[in-house]
């Protein structure tokens, strides 16, 4: 967390406890809204091309830019933006520990996230799909999987979806980042990885000759924005900000800068808002 709270020299200290007498910007017992900020720490992903890679000391990718956005959207310079990496097995306790104030880093909006974390959002929804090597021929659907091995990233539940959602009877490998899991498919430790299609089309990129999509997607991923439980100001003001970018082309454009160049079939609509409360 990064200056949530604005600081008040003390020379105003005296004032400015009057004034909050009369006003205040959070009501008793309520935590302020991260707008209330002079910073705004935003965690995104470290490892996964085209969405969040840590390189040359920075951040970037299609999650990184629309964190930008948004955040401009809120109020904040860029000045005032500080990334943080952060995996999928940690989002909510980084947001629940104040250590980041907000997540985009292809975090799905499920249940049982609500009663942790506010959503903003989806400002994208993406499609569960799989990824195996180019030359694998036994596998074009999901009911294929049967008896083969398939990697997810710790802290996702996309091959569970699979066996128990699906009850199909492959070996879930659980990996520490998706980017193991690409490893393990090239050393053919695994047969596919199997998750959203925005983040196998982020690897598919960086090696097309290399590994193929199934292309046959069957659930939906509504990519949220984490802020803190119960911060529906911050959540409103995200969901304004995800609005702007599709209706100025923005979306569309970093979508088509990230993952053009696959044959993943890009949505540049709006997408439904799951709504704040």
């Amino acid at each position: 967390m990064r200056n949530r709270h604005r600081t008040t020299t003390p020379l105003l200290a005296a004032a400015a406890a009057g004034v909050l007498t009369l006003a205040a910007c959070s009501a008793p017992g309520e935590e302020p809204s991260v707008l209330e900020g002079d910073t705004i720490t935003i965690g995104v992903k470290f490892d996964q091309p085209g969405l969040g890679l840590s390189e040359n000391g920075g951040f970037s990718g299609f999650d990184v830019d629309v964190a930008h956005y948004l955040a401009e959207g809120m109020g904040f310079e860029r000045e005032d933006v500080e990334l943080a990496g952060v995996t999928s097995a940690e989002r909510e306790d980084k947001i629940i520990g104040g250590e980041v104030d907000m997540v985009v880093a292809t975090y799905s909006i499920t249940p049982e996230r609500k009663t942790e974390v506010t959503f903003g959002g989806p400002y994208y929804v993406a499609k569960q799909d799989i990824l195996v090597r180019a030359d694998e021929t036994g596998i074009e659907t999901v009911r294929d999987l049967e008896g083969h091995d398939v990697c997810q990233g710790e802290g996702s539940n996309s091959a569970s979806r699979i066996t128990d959602g699906l009850g199909i009877g492959a070996t879930v490998a659980d990996a520490p980042s998706y980017s193991q899991c690409i490893d393990w498919l090239s050393d053919e430790r695994v047969d596919a990885v199997s998750t959203d299609d925005l983040i196998l089309a982020g690897f598919l990129a960086e090696d097309p000759s290399a590994y193929r999509f199934v292309n046959n997607p069957f659930t939906d991923e509504k990519y949220g924005v984490g802020l803190p439980h119960g911060d529906v100001e911050a959540c409103e003001a995200v969901n304004k900000a995800i609005n702007e970018m599709y209706q100025d082309g923005t979306a569309g454009e970093l979508l088509e800068e990230w993952f053009g160049s696959t044959d993943l079939e890009l949505v540049k609509s709006v997408p439904q808002f799951e709504g704040c409360s």
